[in-house]
């Protein structure tokens, strides 16, 4: 379990977002739903990845914005949570707009933004114009600094500079 220095500093953690679906698959896309998704090292139990190149700490959760989801919709593309090959959908983050290194919190989980998510041919089940559309707006690649439960529903919180210092965490994957 993540420990504070003290609630005080705990107290000034912004909620931002909130999980909307945790999903896994047995590689590939779509991936499916869960009601609850425990988060490794690895990241999603039961998640795997069809291609060696996602095989890596520094990729083991991708998240994926509703509001781009939604977006895509209205331009035509029959997406729902999932369809993209992300692990978590989640609401009001606006991920796209965070910076590497960004810390979220979702519970007992600590994710670490790494890079921002490159869309790939496989997208091309989908739709063959869905990859050109999507660049700039694919999500986020995560490394897991804490594992635990991950639940739709569940508040993220975006862990400011001043917070990183009253956990144990470990320098970005970037910085080693």
């Amino acid at each position: 379990m993540i420990q504070a220095a003290s609630n005080k500093t705990r107290a000034v953690q912004s909620a931002v977002g909130m999980v909307v679906a945790v999903c896994v698959s047995e590689g590939g896309i779509p991936k499916r739903s869960l009601a609850v998704g425990q988060v490794t090292p690895n990241g999603l139990m039961g998640d795997v990845h069809a291609h060696a190149k996602h095989n890596r700490p520094s990729r083991a959760v991708s998240i994926f914005d509703l509001e781009t989801l939604e977006q895509l919709q209205k331009e035509g593309f029959p997406l729902y949570p999932g369809a993209l090959g992300e692990n978590l959908t989640v609401a009001g983050l606006h991920v796209q707009q965070l910076l590497p290194g960004s810390l979220l919190e979702i519970g007992n989980v600590l994710l670490r933004l790494e890079e921002a998510r490159k869309p790939c041919y496989v997208l091309d089940a989908i739709n063959p114009s869905l990859k050109d559309v999507i660049v700039g707006r694919c999500g986020y690649m995560a490394s897991v600094v804490q594992g635990g439960l991950i639940e739709p529903g569940m508040r993220i919180a975006h862990i400011s500079e001043e917070q990183v210092s009253a956990y144990s965490v470990p320098p970005a994957a970037s910085q080693q």
